[in-house]
């Protein structure tokens, strides 16, 4: 089935929603592609806060919130987008405000907010309360309401739509080629419809199922960043991947820095409070990649809890009110997951793979962009974690996710609306959808039979090789037997098996689609950190220990070549902040 719509957005998580909204409220046709129904999208898991320098507590500017975003990142960040960042935040949740989004409150009536990770005052001098929160569901609170304004406004959405491929119009994206709509597989029947449209934006989120231990729900495998580097389109500082430093010991279930916000604190085995050792300003609000690699060296020098490789998190102190009513998912996660009641006891904790600062390169109006000099994919746009703009550099900060797909997914609804008008539908071949039902076809009707590699196996290995190898600390020997791991599971992966024959639900066809997703992701985050021979941020590596500028104060750029992938790099846009030595 063909369908045509002026406009059309892959992902119905916070970005993709506000981008959908911006476009129906000026009666454009557009319509949301998810393969997932909207409201169980992984904005909903977002749990501590969206930050906006409101000051309805302390005081507080949008310059500092930039200065801390631009340091958080280790000045990898583009000072330019980490301004747009921190000035429409206040204006972005004060609109959602508006839209009906139940905020917690202070006694007069204002919106609340919190402390979290790195949020300072005054250029670094203290703790802030920045963080607004509708207790610890804020991400579920948004995309609630979001999704409701968009019913209001009469959005369109395909639901349970998986996007399968991008369609380009003069050539493909690499090549300067237009965007011209998507190829979708209808997951209640397997048949292939295609859209055709003006204007596409990537709002698919990440990819953190290529790791072991992760947040990330079931469904975050990369679809958008592998579609459009499928297509021709380098992907942006993929080498650094945050990790959280509060996942639920060995499941990784996120327990939000909300915890640590409202003054919870991290034990190591002995009892101690030991982050005042590496951050002695912020303790346990550093940073979560700076806590993360604290969190090991603690266990690594025999301080985990019972010699394991776990610590606790401590909110026994905060006293019923404030576990219960302003962190009552986070508390009852410790009860359901581990058994454990936070109001007596430590949870035990271990860092959890949590978000890309890496992805789809794009300009500050999201535009997406396919090389060094910034070139434009006419028609094609990416916003939310899936895109790299680069507001996070080289490790985010705590609800500057949620700030980034509402400032940036609202951004790409109103440039996708000044780029649109003289613009016609661009042309699209009948058999357009062809050459990716052949793959899927290959995928589901496999030559090995019985004797071919199943999707699940090598999602687990995939898994295991990223966890072990491209972790919280890395080094050459590490990252090389990873890249080895990688290249094998792709050679596995060309034999891969799906069991199922059918065509309706078949889950186990779209699952091996999404494991080569992944797999493109984990090959080009190997070969970005193999190639940065320094540390920054996340990306941190024991056998470069230290920050080089000189060398690597750029993004870098993967792309897949007939030769194999070829990586380049690409200066950070410096405005404000020089960079200086990152200490907390």
């Amino acid at each position: 089935m063909r369908y045509e719509y002026d406009a059309v957005i892959v992902g119905a998580g916070g970005a993709g929603l506000w981008a959908a909204l911006e476009l129906a409220k000026a009666g454009v046709r557009s319509a949301v592609l998810t393969k997932l129904y909207p409201t169980r999208s992984h904005t909903g898991a977002a749990q501590g806060g969206v930050c906006a320098a409101l000051g309805n507590l302390e005081e507080d500017h949008w310059e500092w919130h930039m200065f801390d975003t631009v340091k958080g990142g280790d000045y990898l960040v583009d000072q330019d987008a980490a301004e747009i960042l921190a000035r429409e935040a206040i204006e972005t949740v004060i609109e959602l405000e508006h839209m009906g989004l139940p905020f917690n409150r202070t006694p007069d009536g204002l919106i609340d907010q919190r402390r979290f990770g790195g949020h300072t005052r005054n250029f670094g001098e203290a703790a802030v309360k920045r963080a607004c929160f509708a207790a610890d569901r804020t991400g579920h609170m948004i995309l609630q309401t979001l999704y409701q304004q968009c019913l209001k406004h009469g959005v369109v959405f395909h639901d349970e739509f998986h996007v399968v491929d991008l369609l380009f119009e003069g050539g493909d994206a690499g090549d300067g080629g237009r965007a011209a709509g998507v190829v979708a597989y209808r997951i209640a029947d397997g048949e292939l419809h295609t859209f055709r449209s003006k204007a596409v934006l990537l709002a698919t989120g990440g990819f953190g199922r290529m790791f072991r231990v992760t947040s990330n729900a079931w469904s975050l495998t990369g679809d958008g960043a592998a579609l459009a580097f499928r297509h021709g389109i380098p992907l942006e500082d993929m080498e650094f991947y945050q990790f959280h430093p509060t996942g639920i010991y060995k499941l990784g279930v996120l327990l939000s820095e909300a915890a640590r916000g409202e003054g919870g604190i991290l034990l190591n085995g002995q009892g101690e409070r030991f982050m005042e050792r590496y951050a002695p300003t912020l303790k346990d609000l550093a940073p979560r990649d700076m806590v993360s690699r604290a969190m090991y060296m603690e266990i690594r020098e025999g301080r985990g809890v019972d010699g394991k490789d776990y610590l606790y998190l401590d909110v026994r102190h905060l006293g019923r009110e404030v576990i219960e009513e302003k962190l009552p998912d986070i508390s009852d996660f410790a009860r359901v997951y581990l058994g454990v009641e936070p109001l007596t006891e430590p949870v035990p904790i271990q860092p959890t793979a949590h978000y890309a600062m890496g992805g789809v390169p794009t300009d500050n109006d999201t535009r997406v962009i396919r090389d060094r000099e910034n070139s434009i994919v006419p028609g094609l746009y990416a916003a939310g974690e899936t895109a790299c703009v680069s507001v996070h550099g080289a490790n985010r900060l705590g609800t500057n996710s949620l700030v980034d797909l509402l400032v940036f997914g609202r951004r790409a609804g109103r440039q996708m609306l000044r780029d649109m008008p003289g613009v016609g539908l661009p042309e699209v071949a009948a058999d357009a959808a062809e050459p990716v039902r052949a793959e899927i076809e290959a995928l589901r009707t496999g030559s090995e039979g019985p004797t071919g590699e199943t999707a699940a196996r090598i999602r687990k290995d995939l898994a295991d090789v990223m966890m072990d190898g491209v972790g919280v600390y890395r080094d050459e020997t590490l990252l090389t037997r990873a890249s080895a791991g990688v290249a094998e599971l792709r050679e596995r992966y060309r034999r891969v098996r799906v069991t199922d024959q059918g065509t309706t639900f078949n889950t186990d066809l779209l699952e091996a689609r999404e494991v080569g997703y992944l797999l493109d992701c984990a090959e080009t985050t190997v070969a970005a950190a193999i190639a940065r021979k320094e540390s920054r941020g996340a990306h941190a590596r024991e056998d470069y220990p230290e920050r080089d500028d000189v060398n690597f104060l750029a993004h870098s750029l993967v792309r897949r070549t007939p030769d194999g992938l070829a990586i380049d790099y690409k200066p950070v846009t410096i405005t404000r902040f020089q960079p200086k030595p990152r200490t907390y």
